[in-house]
């Protein structure tokens, strides 16, 4: 590895990013060979090499996270929440038969990026963070449908903006045909094949001016899974309940968990996960997708057929999710007292 001093330098328009590749210095590289993890390290090699008959090209054996690093105003810098990525990334591995990353293998790793790429975390006050992509690969010489006799585990890292443009203001979607995964199959794990089948209806929403599809329940279509990439939450008429739908095949976000804490901890909410029907949508005053890239996205209405229901304003950010917003990237930042466990420093 050649060493850290030897660094880019940064030429980026920190309140002009958008969330695009933009290739940093180093990234993580571990093999998983023999039945064990090797130690892994940084490398420059934003390359990787892999037999043609690796499972991930043709299987889809492969799975990812996604998190992020964050500039404080005291100059520290903040991960969120890595624990959980671990954890649910070993739930993934888990599922597609691969071996899983330790915790402490995944947030060691991910602190060393961070470390080595300090130089491209957007600074303070700018709206930026370092998103992370972690990410396990089946590789090795194969062609029959099987686990792979190797794999890799990666971090790489790059500068993002809001994953929506324009920040936090209020984005429209329209209801999908097409489902997003199936009743009992790996909506719940985050592997590429959910994303590869949502190119399609994510297009042909886009092409109508909608920001993303809402994805239904694949079972009856009547009830609100997943919102594109994101987890879908809405807010009561009343302002008294937080409420987000609950189904095997949605990927838990930690984003809608920490979300649903700080709901009822700080905000005093009631709090719910439970059944959200698509024909029941004027029970809300407020509707929101959030996730680590998309953070927390107001949805300003949602097209269902001929019919489109409109939740605080197309225009306007509701002032519940508004909280919410704030209280959550405000400890992001560490602007405001996280939780117990919710940051590690690096």
């Amino acid at each position: 590895m050649t060493g850290t001093h030897d660094r880019t330098v940064v030429d980026i328009n920190w309140n002009n990013l958008g969330f695009s590749y933009i290739r940093t210095d180093f990234r993580y590289l571990a093999h998983w060979r023999g039945g064990e993890w090797a130690t892994g390290e940084l490398t420059r090699d934003n390359v990787l090499h892999i037999s043609e008959g690796s499972t991930a090209l043709h299987y889809g054996q492969q799975c990812f996270e996604g998190l992020k690093a964050y500039r404080c105003q005291d100059g520290s810098i903040n991960l969120f929440r890595p624990d959980q990525n671990a954890a649910r990334m070993q739930a993934s591995c888990g599922r597609l038969l691969m071996p899983a990353v330790p915790t402490e293998m995944f947030i060691e790793a991910c602190r060393q990026v961070v470390k080595a790429n300090e130089h491209f975390i957007p600074p303070y006050g700018t709206g930026g963070s370092l998103y992370l992509r972690p990410f396990v690969i089946g590789v090795g010489d194969n062609i029959g449908v099987k686990s792979a006799p190797e794999f890799i585990f990666s971090v790489f890292c790059i500068p993002v903006g809001p994953y929506f443009k324009g920040g936090l203001v209020p984005t429209n979607f329209i209801t999908s045909q097409y489902d997003r995964a199936a009743p009992h199959g790996t909506g719940a794990a985050k592997v590429g094949g959910n994303y590869a089948a949502s190119l399609l209806p994510g297009q042909e929403a886009h092409e109508k001016n909608f920001g993303d599809v809402i994805y239904l329940d694949p079972a009856t279509h009547t009830k609100i899974e997943e919102v594109g990439s994101a987890n879908f939450f809405a807010i009561t008429k009343d302002g008294k309940k937080f409420v987000t739908p609950q189904s095997p095949s949605i990927l838990p976000s930690i984003t809608k968990y920490s979300l649903l804490h700080l709901a009822e901890k700080r905000l005093g909410l009631q709090v719910e996960e439970g059944e959200v029907y698509i024909d029941r949508l004027d029970e809300f005053g407020e509707a929101g997708a959030c996730g680590t890239a998309a953070v927390v996205t107001p949805i300003g209405g949602i097209q269902h057929g001929d019919q489109f229901h409109v939740f605080f304003s197309e225009t306007e950010v509701g002032p519940i999710t508004r909280r919410l917003y704030t209280e959550l990237v405000g400890i992001q930042t560490g602007d405001r007292e996280a939780p117990q466990g919710w940051i590690v420093k690096v």
